[in-house]
């Protein structure tokens, strides 16, 4: 496109409010920015994380002790109707401005949490048929080589062939605080997990390895001097710690 791209236009993008001129020349912008491509599928994939989690609440139905008795005065039936518009406009500003109630650094470490950043990657690419990774398997040595020159340190992919997970390949992610490498494998049965690795500031000592529950996906996730490490699935938490627990080993934790 001729015109500079903005975070506003991307948002616009993401949320389906373009027209069809408008798409078709922002998909042919994407496809040369791969790294705003993946920003936009996190924001999708945070908003159906949200309507999965609350849209529910629009169809339940309204409390009885908010409804007026069937006997009771019009002036009453009009007092409680107004009492229960004021409960549901407290709800909507609530919801809208839930973030808000956070300090600043308490949204930032939510937002950039290692499991919840995992978590999001992993359900933007597992459903990929066509294009899951950047670069395959058969150029195993290649794509290690070129995550660790990005990531700035050595990495290595790990091998998941005894518990029946074989390398599909990996690529390169834009995270909040740089680059990520996310590797992807897949079982018989077309069980996908994703490995996902950014740099982390200096500690005295590793983390513990710990896990999480992120929008229906398990996480198993830890840091070394390096590096800090999620492994996500939806196969179940004990398969999954399993797994989790044959990465870490390798990563020699």
């Amino acid at each position: 496109m001729s015109t500079p791209i903005s975070e506003d236009d991307l948002h616009a993008y993401a949320d389906g409010r373009l027209d069809a001129a408008q798409l078709t020349q922002f998909e042919t912008w994407l496809a040369a920015h791969p790294e705003h491509r993946a920003q936009v599928e996190e924001w999708r994939a945070q908003s159906a994380a949200l309507h999965r989690a609350y849209d529910r609440v629009l169809d339940e139905p309204l409390p009885a002790r908010l409804l007026p008795p069937a006997n009771a005065p019009r002036w009453i039936d009009l007092r409680r109707l107004a009492t229960v518009a004021w409960i549901a406009l407290g709800v909507l500003i609530g919801f809208a401005l839930r973030d808000q109630t956070l300090p600043a650094s308490g949204k930032a470490a939510q937002a950039n949490s290692l499991p919840r950043q995992a978590a999001i990657a992993h359900a933007v690419f597992v459903p990929e048929v066509r294009h899951p990774v950047e670069v395959g398997a058969d150029q195993e040595a290649h794509l290690v080589a070129w995550l660790s020159k990005r990531l700035g340190a050595p990495l290595k992919a790990p091998q998941l062939d005894s518990a029946g997970y074989k390398l599909v390949g990996g690529r390169l992610l834009t995270g909040d605080t740089g680059e990520v490498a996310q590797f992807m494998y897949e079982s018989a049965e077309k069980k996908r997990l994703t490995l996902y690795v950014r740099r982390e500031a200096p500690k005295a000592a590793g983390t513990a390895f710990r896990y999480a529950r992120e929008n229906e996906v398990d996480v198993f996730y830890w840091t070394d001097s390096r590096f800090g490490y999620a492994l996500s699935g939806s196969t179940g938490r004990e398969d999954m710690l399993s797994l989790g627990s044959l990465v870490y080993k390798q990563f020699g934790s």
